[in-house]
């Protein structure tokens, strides 16, 4: 999952390599934690956090499927 989210941040930002993804994971629990260069966390977090809202989406319907907890944080 680190890897499908890595590439819809990469696309999103215009600096893609400061993009920084890792994943930290127990047994049920998934924390991914971004980081994006200073200009670009406007577009991560999107008008009214809609994008990063739609990503989190997506990562919780994906995890319905897997059976675990995915969580998504934006770091500075």
């Amino acid at each position: 999952m680190k890897e499908a989210v890595e590439k819809i941040i990469k696309a999103l930002v215009g600096d893609a390599e400061a993009v920084e993804v890792s994943e930290i994971s127990d047994s049920r629990n998934v924390k991914i934690e971004v980081r994006v260069g200073e200009g670009d966390m406007g577009r991560i977090i999107g008008r009214e956090g809609r994008t990063v809202k739609a990503i989190r989406s997506l990562l919780f319907y994906a995890g319905q499927k897997q059976g675990k907890r995915f969580q998504l944080d934006i770091v500075d």
